[in-house]
């Protein structure tokens, strides 16, 4: 009767060991659902005028995704998306080769982009000395 036992518990252990990582694969995904081939990348943008992101009242907002397609409230969503994807997500990369002249007026524009890029966490602040400054120096993304 030992044997009989022990026979049973081994062979009920191999066949979980055996068929459990099967049965795994296909419970991974519900029925119905589809499972997502693109790491989320949605980002919340603000403009607002102060000398730093914790003082100064945002004016704007807006979103964007960018997987798997462009959308948002961000008026040139696929522009902006595709300037993201040149830049590899690096906020810093994304400049402007405009030529424009302004004023030397100090009134400080502060963007921020907050959320996740590519399954990674975001967290971007840069401040500018005035409005033209900052339209001359970004791209389409804080263009809103």
């Amino acid at each position: 009767m030992r044997n009989t036992a022990r026979w049973a518990a081994t062979l009920g252990l191999t066949a979980t060991a055996v068929c459990g990582p099967l049965t795994g694969a296909a419970l991974a995904t519900p029925a119905g659902a589809t499972a997502s081939l693109y790491a989320p990348s949605a980002l919340v943008l603000t403009v607002g005028h102060g000398d730093s992101a914790a003082t100064a009242t945002p004016e704007r907002a807006v979103t964007l995704t960018c997987a798997p397609t462009a959308s948002g409230t961000h008026p040139a969503a696929v522009e902006a998306c595709a300037e993201l994807r040149g830049a590899s997500g690096d906020f810093d990369a994304l400049t402007a080769g405009g030529d424009a002249l302004c004023t030397k007026e100090y009134n400080p524009v502060v963007v921020t982009a907050a959320g996740v890029w590519q399954g990674k966490r975001v967290s971007y602040e840069r401040t500018f000395a005035n409005e033209c400054v900052k339209n001359a120096s970004v791209t389409s993304v804080f263009a809103f």
